[in-house]
């Protein structure tokens, strides 16, 4: 029973994450589409009318998430919460030239990874109460 309840937290970590995690970044830019809007500012984003630039910028990010939630998941499941520390070093490292040139991609990367973890995190402490009672 304990192997099935491990398995829907690793599933529900990874696979719901994703939806979970691209809402707070479409609220996010609604938010500061509103800001822009009522303070007259222009907006950091890249215009629209370049959709090669935009996937250029942090391509990877999908199955870079679905690794990161899976990788949380885990580290908190198996008592090893420091492993999480790690991850987000990787992760950053490994943006680290992409996100210095692009503020605005910075500042997704930012608001992604901590939608992403806080929900894995969450999934994961969720099992671990239900399977220590």
């Amino acid at each position: 029973m304990a192997v099935l309840w491990v398995l829907l937290t690793l599933v529900a970590a990874a696979g719901l994450g994703w939806p979970v995690t691209t809402g707070i970044l479409s609220l996010a830019r609604t938010v500061d589409a509103r800001e822009s809007e009522a303070s007259g500012e222009e907006s950091e984003e890249p215009p629209a009318a370049d959709p090669e630039t935009a996937r250029r910028v942090l391509r990877g990010g999908l199955v870079i998430g679905l690794l990161e939630r899976l990788a949380v998941a885990v580290a908190i499941l198996t008592d090893e919460p420091v492993a999480i520390a790690y991850i987000v070093a990787v992760k950053g490292l490994g943006r680290y030239a992409e996100l210095r040139e692009s503020p605005a991609a910075s500042e997704r990367f930012i608001i992604g990874t901590l939608a992403s973890l806080l929900w894995a995190a969450a999934c994961a402490v969720l099992a671990r109460l239900f399977l220590l009672r």
